[in-house]
């Protein structure tokens, strides 16, 4: 017999934006003409930082709360060793944004994610933003931890790929937030701006090492479904980010995330030292002047204190990364879009889950994999693109035995809304 449990937090989430999308929609009906889109950041040196708020809103007059969103489906057909399901149509993601202006100094933003359907519903981000110098800023609530780049600046439209970095999703866990508070800010001169984040969060737990995938594997404590709630074991995790973009040259980051991640005592009673888990990232992105090509990079590099009495397939150390190169090809008014264009791209990817060699034989630990994705998209504009990809993915797995290799033909939309 099946048992049906009602989930009323999620059920207040989606009445809660029912009522606000039915005012909108009652006032759209008496006076269409008073919504507006509210512009976002036009500062020549934006980082991805500032991603979260660099966003379209739909704004009705003078009301502080503003709307927004994205959207993200595909389908794919596969192949892995001669062998495919067929065809897969997928519901990738639809995310909803709102946000209010409750002082000139006092922001608010939430990003709900409802994720294959709504298969999974997550808060992304619900933070309260209070300024009080353009270099001291605090911000509390669920917090995004700005580990690498892609964490930050994540949205569907904003990439020429249907799936997320490979790096982004299977070795740093991808859209990670916690709850917290902390710091940002940053500063601009003529030709450079420099900006920080630093946060303190509810924590990872021990699924990093006790999960399905019987490895080690940072993306597993997203699984953890009281992190909201509580600390797993009462020690914070500090995330840290600095950023540096030079105009003509690149924004350059570097982050650190790192904390103690298994239950060490309970009711004072001492189970086991402090376990660690670190992680090291660098990011850089930059446009070159004349062609026009963008190139997006980020590695990261994961060291985790791993008990001695688990076997050698849980890793302690791990590395990955991906680069990106975005080609336009034409940008001009194409099939009644004003500012289309058509671009060409490709993106190198690869991970390694388990960094090092065996004990007994001095042999190499594989358990890695790298992809190579060419693609083609059509951008009708900024906000909204056409993606057709082409995978091709080589994984080897931990004692390395010939790789499993996965061909697969994808084609989506995301768009803003």
């Amino acid at each position: 017999m099946k048992i049906f449990i009602f989930n009323f937090k999620r059920c207040n989430i989606l009445y809660a934006f029912g009522l606000i999308l039915q005012a909108f929609v009652l006032q759209a009906q008496t006076d269409s003409s008073a919504f507006k889109r509210r512009p976002t950041d036009t500062t020549q040196l934006p980082l991805n930082m500032d991603a979260v708020y660099n966003r379209p809103f739909l704004q009705y007059k003078k009301i502080p709360v503003a709307l927004g969103g994205y959207v993200e489906a595909n389908t794919q057909y596969a192949v892995t060793n001669g062998v495919s399901d067929g065809f897969s149509f997928q519901m990738k993601r639809m995310t909803l944004f709102v946000s209010s202006s409750i002082h000139r100094k006092i922001k608010f933003l939430s990003e709900i994610e409802f994720e294959d359907g709504t298969k999974e519903i997550n808060i992304e981000f619900a933070a309260l933003d209070v300024q009080l110098h353009p270099l001291l800023n605090f911000r509390g609530g669920v917090i995004m931890n700005p580990i690498g780049a892609f964490n930050q600046n994540h949205d569907g439209p904003r990439w020429e790929f249907v799936d997320r970095p490979l790096s982004a999703t299977q070795l740093l866990p991808a859209t990670f937030s916690n709850v917290g508070f902390g710091f940002f800010g940053k500063t601009y001169q003529r030709n450079f701006v420099w900006a920080y984040e630093v946060y303190l969060t509810n924590g990872l737990n021990d699924r990093i090492i006790g999960n399905v995938s019987n490895r080690t594997f940072l993306p597993a404590t997203k699984q953890d479904p009281d992190r909201f709630e509580e600390s797993f074991n009462g020690v914070p995790l500090t995330t840290a980010k600095t950023s540096l973009r030079v105009k003509k040259i690149g924004e350059l980051g570097l982050s650190y995330m790192g904390g103690v991640y298994n239950k060490f005592q309970d009711d004072g009673l001492a189970l086991d030292k402090r376990r660690r888990a670190d992680v090291l990232a660098i990011d850089f992105n930059t446009t070159l002047p004349g062609s026009g090509t963008t190139l997006i990079t980020e590695f990261a590099w994961i060291f985790v204190d791993v008990p001695d009495t688990y076997t050698q397939q849980y890793g302690s150390r791990q590395h990955g990364g991906f680069i990106d190169i975005v080609q336009p090809i034409i940008c001009r008014k194409m099939l009644g879009f004003e500012n289309a264009s058509f671009n060409a791209a490709v993106r190198a990817e690869y991970v390694d889950w388990n960094k090092g060699t065996f004990r007994e034989t001095g042999g190499n630990i594989a358990d890695d994999a790298f992809a190579i994705v060419p693609a083609l998209s059509f951008r009708t504009s900024p906000q909204t693109v056409f993606r057709l990809n082409y995978r091709y993915q080589v994984q080897t797995d931990l004692l390395g035995n010939p790789a499993s290799r996965t061909g697969a033909i994808q084609f989506g939309i995301s768009s803003y809304f």
